[in-house]
């Protein structure tokens, strides 16, 4: 029962329900793909059940939904609700809401998006058809790499696990702009004048002091539709109505009852951990693996989503951390070593969810480039899981490990704003 005087930090419900939720979500990709590599008939159900339509048609460009596109517009754009919040928070009254603490972050976040995409269209080697789907391994799974770490247990540095956070929060800003900007075409005028209207109204009563979330969400249904006839992806809507829900900020204490976004992203958490980013997973990870040998899995869109996962991320993201520690850009996150960065750093290839989001827009109405993404997407993820969890479990802790945990677990229950 939550103590209404002493309501959980919005910091400590997200990684107790991300790390829970990474783990369901394990579970739910696992039951995909045994559904979908069983036998014809289990394949044949599991994608009868993914595409069944449902209807209504609400956008002609998607024609009748499905459910697949109910949760793929639908939930997510929910889900995308509950990342804008994230960032919102983070950015106002969180570990990011200064510079000194964004530079590791930040810097963490941009190298280890562009190193994927670089590793990604070396390996395609200049193949034009393939190009567009240079982002798929840009992105990390906060809670599948969060999942990975709490199995872990007190193994895994709570200064890691929060740098993650932050580093796979930027890593989120980055995959939404380039949905945005990149993967949007055939713009509806009407439409997208109607979104902006909408949002307008929603920060404008941010601006008079209103903080009725009924209203907000009300309006996030209406700005959802809007966006989803205006050739946008539709969870586009999620982060923009984010931005516009208030927050009461709490600088070095607990998180303030009356605050609208820290009400709202308490309340999401449980839905987005347990119920949305498992569905998602087990609609989009049902890769049927017959038929596929060597030369399939080694083909250059699988091999190049897999390599920029597993290699891009790590070189991008360990090389631009040294180097920040190195310069005094940025310091040593507390209690933990060089070979537990590196662990994290491999982690954070774990790019499913947004991942397997991108490929399908990398590649609309190209299944069997869907499908190959998505190969590539798992393998490259299991690898940097595997290889991670190996890497944390087996090294050497800092030598200050069980002052440093009990230092950071204390701070975290005050008021879930951890020093630097």
């Amino acid at each position: 029962m939550i103590d209404k005087l002493n309501p959980p930090s919005a910091l400590r419900s997200f990684l107790a329900s991300e790390a829970a939720g990474g783990i369901l979500l394990m579970v739910a990709a696992a039951c995909a793909m045994i559904i979908a590599n069983a036998s014809p008939e289990s394949a044949e159900l599991y994608h009868h059940f993914v595409h069944a339509e449902t209807g209504p048609t609400l956008s002609p460009k998607l024609g009748p939904m499905t459910v697949h596109l109910w949760i793929n517009d639908g939930l997510m754009a929910i889900f995308f609700l509950l990342v804008g919040l994230e960032i919102k928070r983070e950015f106002v009254d969180g570990r990011l809401s200064t510079w000194k603490r964004r530079g590791l972050p930040v810097a963490a976040a941009v190298a280890g998006m562009a190193l994927p995409a670089l590793v990604y269209l070396l390996v395609i080697n200049g193949d034009k058809s393939l190009t567009h789907g240079w982002a798929i391994p840009a992105a990390t799974d906060i809670a599948f790499a969060l999942g990975v770490m709490a199995l872990l247990g007190k193994r895994a540095p709570t200064s890691l696990k929060l740098l993650l956070t932050t580093i796979a929060i930027v890593d989120d800003i980055g995959a939404v702009a380039i949905i945005a900007f990149v993967y949007t075409t055939g713009l509806n005028g009407a439409a997208l004048a109607a979104a902006a209207i909408i949002f307008a109204g929603m920060f404008t009563l941010n601006k008079l002091h209103v903080k009725s979330l009924p209203v907000y969400l009300l309006l996030f249904g209406a700005l959802w539709y809007a966006v989803l006839l205006s050739g946008v992806h539709a969870t586009i809507a999620g982060v923009l109505a984010a931005m516009a829900i208030p927050i009461r900020k709490t600088p070095g204490a607990p998180d303030a009852i009356d605050s609208p976004l820290h009400k709202l992203e308490n309340g999401l958490h449980s839905w987005s951990a347990y119920i949305i980013v498992p569905l998602f997973g087990f609609a989009n990870a049902g890769v049927e693996l017959s038929g596929l040998g060597l030369n399939e899995l080694l083909s250059p869109l699988p091999l190049g989503v897999a390599a920029g996962l597993f290699i891009g991320k790590q070189l991008g993201i360990l090389s631009s951390i040294w180097l920040c520690v190195k310069t005094g850009f940025a310091t040593m996150p507390r209690g933990a070593t060089w070979v537990q960065v590196y662990g994290m750093a491999l982690l954070c290839g774990i790019g499913f969810t947004m991942s397997l989001f991108i490929g399908a827009l990398a590649f609309p109405g190209q299944a069997l480039l869907i499908e190959e993404a998505k190969i590539g997407i798992l393998s490259g993820s299991l690898i940097s899981a595997l290889v991670g969890f190996a890497v944390l479990r087996f090294a050497p802790l800092h030598h200050d490990h069980d002052k440093v945990e009990a230092e950071e677990e204390a701070e975290i229950a005050a008021d879930g704003h951890v020093a630097s």
